[in-house]
């Protein structure tokens, strides 16, 4: 059985809620070990605030980096068939021919570290059919009749919580300043792509949805 996708509970564990997330839309929860959820709290909100409070900077790329390798490394020295592939700088982009939207077409996900208000880690998990957008689950909950995303194109979905609760158009992405979404200057940027590799599509196969 699959469970719904989850929101947060603090300001700060976007990056650990993200990549829970991630196993949790690849795997039904009968498959996924506690192990995994261990390690993903135990190693994420490494960062310290400028106060020298633990984990109130959220979590590092660093951390990150480690997680996507450790999670790789568990899914080929295990029975869980998960694999996991770091990405950053000019890798990290949406366009057509780019590794994220290739995981997304063969039924992977990808954690990217994007801008909202701050630096923050979200979820996408898919193309939306028509071509308007990529499908995202975004761990910060806001209400459904919020005006932030006003004149942005920003859709928010609320009746799928096993897939996504936005649809982010591809222009919001690739911008490179501080705006809702943006994967901002290309040196900064990191992503994550993760796949259930019993259920990895290969590039000739045919593509599917999530919606």
């Amino acid at each position: 059985m699959k469970n719904p996708l989850h929101y947060q509970l603090s300001n700060y564990d976007c990056g650990p809620t993200t990549m829970l997330n991630a196993v949790s839309f690849l795997f039904d929860r009968e498959a996924i070990p506690p192990e995994i959820i261990r390690n993903v709290m135990l190693y994420s909100l490494d960062c310290y605030s400028a106060e020298g409070a633990p984990g109130k900077a959220g979590t590092s790329r660093m951390a990150m980096m480690f997680l996507s390798n450790w999670l790789d490394g568990f899914g080929h020295a295990t029975d869980l068939p998960l694999s996991s592939t770091y990405l950053s700088g000019r890798a990290v982009n949406l366009a057509q021919e780019g590794g994220i939207q290739d995981a997304l077409r063969r039924g992977g996900v990808a954690v990217v570290r994007l801008f909202y208000d701050v630096e923050h880690y979200t979820l996408l998990t898919g193309l939306a059919p028509d071509g308007r957008g990529v499908l995202m689950f975004d761990p910060w909950y806001v209400r459904p009749d919020t005006k932030e995303f006003c004149g942005m194109g920003i859709e928010i979905v609320t009746d799928h919580p096993f897939t996504h609760n936005r649809i982010v158009p591809f222009a919001c992405f690739e911008c490179e300043k501080s705006r809702a979404y943006a994967l901002g200057p290309v040196a900064d940027r990191e992503a994550v792509l993760l796949f259930n590799r019993k259920t990895e599509k290969t590039a000739g196969e045919g593509i599917e949805y999530f919606i």
